[in-house]
């Protein structure tokens, strides 16, 4: 295993911890949008309010890995999606601001306002990572520069609309299973059949997502075939799938959030596993890819910043632990609450 391929699997590490963490994040900020009392909607940001942050560190983490170990990625893929990434970035935005000032002024109508900040910045980038994800499993076009030559119109083609869909489901489904954990009562009941539908919408979402992956790119499982670590998530996925529904009906919200955490982990490692050694496939020509080897940087900056990687991810990992562990339990209001 040489460099390169450490750093690919580095960065999906990163990226996988992110879309687990800051998952059930988005998924809670979605269900915000339909809670239906003061009370709920105080519950529903104070489940997630001393944790949402740390979180969203695994985000920076990513990024910054990307841009020190294949920096012509991060590059040509922060100027191809530039609209979709600022959408973003002012989504998550609103969303911080929002657990700051809901209470702020006691009036219904400001409070409804951040409500709405904090549930559409929990939409957007729910949705808009997953046609991210689905444009770079499609392939986007180069020019004759090297820069990729798609508008933001152009990201929104109907397979990367798909796993958009796909991803918004997946995290709705984890933040339910997470609010679960966090509450009780009357909520924690309906939140329940919140999570049994929402898992349908994943399955079938997820069968759709499949079968037009299967039609739309082919590519990727052309060349080489299935691997053993396809077979492996794959594996993992279906005994996730099947858990999710089985742990919700038994009031197991902790093994139902496990579920839902290895079924993202699982999706993420098939995309990986087919794309390797792809970062940025090109469309219709995959020769113009770019790979872990034409994209990355010099031996001696991948082995510096592994040294740092390996220096400072037991850093991060440690303060998540301790986090979740100071903040385990179900969600109490207090005075001090957001």
């Amino acid at each position: 295993m040489d460099l390169n391929t450490i750093w690919f699997l580095l960065i999906g590490v990163l990226l996988t911890g992110y879309a687990i963490l800051d998952g059930f994040d988005l998924g809670v900020g979605v269900l915000h949008l339909f809670a239906k009392s003061e009370e709920e909607r105080r519950l529903h940001i104070n489940a997630i309010g001393p944790v949402w942050d740390g979180n969203e560190v695994w985000l920076l983490t990513g990024g910054g890995a990307l841009f020190a170990a294949f920096p012509v990625v991060y590059a040509t893929v922060f100027s191809g999606f530039y609209l979709a990434l600022i959408l973003v970035l002012l989504a998550l935005i609103f969303r911080a601001v929002s657990f700051e000032f809901r209470g702020k002024v006691a009036s219904p109508a400001w409070r409804r306002v951040w409500d709405w900040s904090f549930g559409l910045g929990s939409l957007v980038p729910a949705v808009v990572f997953g046609v991210a994800v689905g444009n770079i499993l499609r392939g986007v076009p180069f020019d004759a520069n090297g820069d990729l030559a798609v508008s933001f119109l152009g990201l929104l083609n109907p397979y990367a609309l798909v796993i958009g869909l796909l991803s918004l489901a997946m995290f709705l489904m984890h933040g339910a299973a997470y609010l679960a954990l966090k509450t009780d009562g009357a909520l924690q009941h309906r939140l329940a059949e919140w999570a049994a539908r929402l898992w349908v919408a994943y399955v079938l979402l997820f069968v759709v997502a499949s079968i037009a992956t299967f039609a739309t790119v082919p590519y990727l499982f052309r060349e080489t075939g299935p691997s053993p670590l396809t077979w492996v998530f794959g594996v993992l996925l279906v005994a996730a799938a099947f858990l999710y529904p089985v742990a919700i009906k038994q009031r197991r919200f902790g093994r139902a959030f496990l579920a839902s955490s290895v079924a993202i982990a699982s999706q993420i490692g098939l995309a990986a596993a087919a794309l390797y050694p792809r970062l940025v496939p090109a469309r219709p020509d995959l020769a113009k890819s770019l790979t872990i080897y034409n994209a990355s940087s010099t031996p001696r900056t991948l082995t510096t910043m592994l040294i740092i990687a390996l220096i400072g991810m037991p850093l991060v990992i440690g303060y998540t632990v301790f986090i979740y562990r100071v903040f385990k339990g179900k969600t109490v209001l207090t005075a001090d609450s957001y």
